[in-house]
């Protein structure tokens, strides 16, 4: 039987962003690795809302990069990553939480890779009062991601899934 873990997206300092559950898949000293299946709530404390996500997504949350990596998939086929730049993630037994800093890293099957919600990281660093040790960091976080992606590291191949036990049916090339 898997474990359920309660994830928290936070705003910084310590605002609640949003929360949502999965199952513990693999855990290492680097991160955690957590599959969120369909059906599952999306409670959204910033939009006062609460959504029904339908897609599954393998979801990994580092402990000493900053940031998290949710990678949808359909059929074994990876249909399209989401990366938010974070300061590192903090799991307590089977709570986990990670600062979300704005900037985000998505790509879309069969898209470029895009940077999107600078605009948001240029609001909230006045809105949060980033330091601009923070702000450098994120910053620099974006830039190191987007290498990762360019080289097709980990989690940016379909390895990723296979390692975690989802069969792969087609490719999903970076």
């Amino acid at each position: 039987m898997s474990e359920t873990i309660h994830l928290n997206a936070m705003k910084y300092p310590d605002v609640l962003h949003y929360e949502w559950h999965g199952e513990r898949l693999l855990q290492t000293d680097e991160y955690i690795a957590v599959l969120c299946k369909p059906g599952r709530e999306l409670i959204h404390h910033t939009k006062n809302n609460v959504f029904t996500i339908h897609n599954t997504s393998l979801e990994i949350f580092f402990f000493k990069e900053w940031c998290t990596v949710a990678i949808e998939f359909e059929q074994g086929q990876i249909v399209s990553y989401y990366c938010n730049v974070a300061m590192p993630s903090v799991l307590e037994e089977n709570k986990l939480h990670f600062i979300d800093l704005d900037l985000d890293l998505v790509k879309e099957k069969n898209q470029a890779w895009t940077v999107v919600d600078e605009d948001e990281f240029e609001e909230n660093l006045l809105k949060y009062k980033y330091p601009l040790e923070l702000q450098e960091e994120a910053r620099n976080a974006l830039v190191r991601l987007q290498e990762k992606a360019k080289r097709a590291e980990f989690p940016f191949n379909e390895t990723v899934l296979h390692t975690m036990g989802i069969e792969m049916h087609h490719s999903f090339s970076t």
